[in-house]
Parts: C-alpha cells; sequence; structure tokens
C-alpha cells in the first residue's frame, strides 16, 4: 500500500494546477484562491489533530523558538511560493508550468553543495546538467513562451528551495501534520492580513469557484498530504521522491484531457529529462529534505511543496 499510497498523493498534488485553472475561469482572483486554500486547510488539519490527539504527540517539547519558526515556514515562505506559483498560472500553461516548478529537487541539490552540507559526484553532476536542458527544452518548445509566467514560475521553484533548506533545520522537531497544520496556519495568516491591508478579496464569483476551492484545499492540499505521510512510512523517503515524479504527469494527462493543453515533443523530451534527474538524484542519495516539510510544500521528500 505504501506506493499506491504516494502515486494517489502525487496525484492529488498532480491536479492541483488543473483546479486552479478552472478556478480562475469561474471568476476566482488568485487572492481569493490563495487565502480560502490556506484557510481551509488550516482548518482542516487542526480538526484532524483535533481527532487524532496522537498526532501532536512528540517525545520531547519543541519550544517556542521551533513553533515560530514553523508559523513563519508559512507566513513567509509558503505563502511567497504559492503566490508565485498561481500567479504564474494565470500566465501559462499548467503542464510547462509544473516542469519548471519540478527544478526544485535540482535547485536543492545545488544549494545544498554550495552551503556545505553535500557533495557534488559525478552523477549528480550528470543529473544537474540534464535537468538543466530539460528545463531549457520545455521552455525553447512552447508554442506561446510567456517569458513573465516562466519567470514567476521559476522564481516559485527558487522560494520553495529556501523553505526546503529553512525547513529541514526543524522538521525532525515537530510531528508531521502538526507542523503541516502551523504551517498552513501562518500562510493563512499572512493571506488574511495582506487581504485586509489591500482592502479585502472578492467572493462574488460564481458558486461552481467554490467548487473548485474545495477541490485545491481538501484533494491537493489536505488528502495529498496526508496519503504521502501514510505511503512514506511503508516506502521510506527516498523510493517517495522517486514516485512523486507522477505529480507533473499527471498534470500533464488532466492538462490535456480536460484543457486541450498539449506538450510539444520537444518539451516531452525536455520534461523526460527533468524527473529522470529527480530520479537519479534521489538515487544517488542527493540531499533530503525532510518528508514533512513540503508542497509540494508540506510534502516533497526530496529534502521533502509546493
Amino acid at each position: 500500500m505504501g506506493p499506491a499510497l504516494c502515486l494517489v498523493s502525487a496525484a492529488c498534488f498532480g491536479a492541483l494546477a488543473i483546479f486552479g485553472k478552472f478556478a480562475y475561469e469561474a471568476g476566482v482572483s488568485p487572492s481569493a484562491l490563495l487565502l480560502v486554500r490556506f484557510t481551509l486547510a488550516a482548518a482542516l488539519l487542526w480538526v484532524v489533530l483535533l481527532v487524532r490527539p496522537e498526532l501532536r504527540w512528540t517525545d520531547r517539547s519543541p519550544g517556542g523558538r521551533v513553533l515560530a519558526t514553523a508559523v513563519g515556514l508559512g507566513a513567509i515562505g509558503y505563502a511567497a511560493q504559492a503566490s508565485l506559483f498561481f500567479a504564474a498560472l494565470r500566465l501559462m500553461d499548467a503542464s510547462p508550468l509544473s516542469l519548471i516548478l519540478y527544478t526544485f529537487p535540482v535547485l536543492v541539490t545545488v544549494a545544498a553543495v554550495l552551503l556545505g552540507r553535500d557533495r557534488l559526484t559525478a552523477r549528480r553532476g550528470i543529473a544537474l546538467v540534464t535537468a538543466s536542458t530539460g528545463t531549457l527544452l520545455v521552455l525553447a518548445g512552447a508554442g506561446s513562451f510567456h517569458p513573465v509566467g516562466a519567470l514567476l514560475g521559476f522564481g516559485s521553484a527558487v522560494v520553495y528551495t529556501v523553505y526546503i533548506l529553512v525547513a529541514d533545520t526543524v522538521v525532525h522537531r515537530l510531528p508531521p501534520v502538526l507542523l503541516s497544520a502551523l504551517v498552513m496556519t501562518g500562510a493563512a495568516g499572512t493571506l488574511a492580513a495582506r487581504a485586509a491591508v489591500t482592502g479585502g478579496v472578492d467572493l462574488s464569483f460564481r458558486p461552481v469557484g467554490w467548487f473548485w476551492l474545495a477541490c485545491i484545499a481538501v484533494v491537493s492540499t489536505v488528502t495529498a498530504m496526508l496519503t504521502f505521510f501514510a505511503g512514506l512510512r511503508h516506502t521510506g523517503p527516498s523510493t517517495a521522491a522517486i514516485l512523486s515524479t507522477f505529480e507533473p504527469v499527471v498534470t500533464t494527462a488532466l492538462a490535456a484531457l480536460t484543457l486541450g493543453e498539449f506538450l510539444t515533443p520537444l518539451q516531452l523530451l525536455g520534461g523526460a529529462l527533468v524527473l529522470s534527474s529527480v530520479a537519479v538524484l534521489q538515487t544517488a542519495g542527493g540531499p533530503q529534505p525532510s518528508p514533512e516539510t513540503g508542497e509540494r510544500a508540506v510534502r516533497a521528500p526530496v529534502e521533502h511543496v509546493a
């Protein structure tokens, strides 16, 4: 069941961009999408913790600093990463965006080497070159390249990389569901504060928009995260990380089926290079920011969300 749960999680995360596209079509703004998503997800996670108090258990007191860091990860890192991702989603297709975001495992490896947390081997070097080539092919193969969208998407991957490296310092101090609830709460707090400063968010979109927002919060956030944690217990982080490469595959397939978005042969080749490099990095024993931290942001074991 472990691999199956990891694949279910990847499929749920892979549907995120598709749900976002449909929410935009219903008139939902990015600010409303993010605020509702994180508020609802945080509420659901706290309900889970209330019903299952053993999930709050830890063998030692984490201390106020660790709790504050967890909230800060959401308030600064996750909120910024998601904001960049959904801003990019308004400008470009879901499939290439998902592949651009999935460069974050490579960025984590580069950052870990530069920070002295890991060393660069020949195998990892080849994986980095392969991923870079794949990303260039994804961008070059776009029929209607949107430079701002691509830049926002890559910015999301960079922010997520920083988020993972910081989260790796606290992830072992908190139970995963509690950490996720704190991260979601922090993100919801930042977005609520931003809404208050900017005059609020517009919730006058079509009723179907609420359905897509519920899908984003329940399916692509809470369910995706909880199934990942359950699968991770049986597979280990490296296997879970490799299985998570199913996520952009799901995004690409769903985008073709529901949105009429198709990758060109050049982009398909680039995507294959990006995903294969992630698998190589994991089997090579690359840096593993703990799976409890990640979107993606609460689950990517490539440390390891977005």
